[in-house]
């Protein structure tokens, strides 16, 4: 039923029956192929190294090494640039979620979600979306930030630097991200044209080195261009 243009999926967790029903139901996908399985976040590495896929479905919590540890390993490893992770959590504000999103991931998914739409998600994040709705952002955040950032405020010479190449319109574009905004609330909020808007998040991921849009909100509320 797959093809070489299929959308090739590593499933990690660490429980069988997990898998097993993600894999069926992705594969009765005609432009998705499981490639592979996990059962921890280091047999994860291993296997994402030898398949290469497009999208991973990270389970958090595993034995040996999490998936927070596996993310940060996968999003950092050249040989998988194209690869997008995803994490899966039983709770919407779960502890590691953000530091998932800091090691790279591209957004997170409940593992209570409808079947058409993990089926959805898939096929957003391997388009370059973020899994990140307005209003999940923000309460992560704030949990986040309740917790205790790991850095005093204001933010630290390294974190402005980040900032420094940035125009003006660039910094709004920026803080309109970080608060959950699609392209075209960001084109309506700043009376611009949806493509103008595009341009500009477009320059952001050069600018900041981002790999899509969830780093994005993270450089926001980590330079403090964004507070919760």
């Amino acid at each position: 039923m797959t093809g070489t243009g299929s959308i090739r999926v590593l499933l990690v967790d660490d429980q069988t029956l997990v898998r097993a029903g993600f894999r069926a139901l992705l594969e009765s996908e005609p432009d998705i192929e499981v490639v592979g399985e996990a059962v921890d976040g280091e047999q994860a590495v291993a296997r994402a190294v030898a398949t290469t896929p497009d999208v991973v479905l990270m389970d958090i919590r595993m034995p040996r090494v999490d998936g927070l540890e596996a993310t940060a390993r996968i999003t950092g490893d050249a040989r998988l640039r194209g690869t997008r992770v995803v994490v899966l959590t039983t709770f919407e504000l779960d502890e590691y979620v953000f530091g998932a999103l800091r090691a790279g991931a591209s957004g997170f998914l409940l593992k209570d979600i409808e079947p058409v739409a993990l089926i959805d998600a898939v096929r957003l994040v391997h388009d370059g979306q973020a899994l990140l709705a307005p209003q999940v952002t923000r309460r992560l955040i704030e949990a986040y930030v309740a917790a205790g950032a790991p850095e005093p405020v204001p933010a630290p010479a390294p974190d402005a630097a980040r900032l420094a190449d940035l125009t003006p319109r660039e910094r709004e574009v920026l803080a309109l991200v970080g608060r959950g905004l699609s392209n075209h609330e960001i084109a309506a909020h700043l009376v611009l044209s949806p493509l103008t808007a595009k341009t500009h998040v477009s320059r952001l991921f050069l600018k900041l080195g981002a790999r899509d849009r969830a780093q994005l909100v993270v450089t926001a509320y980590e330079t403090g261009i964004v507070s919760a």
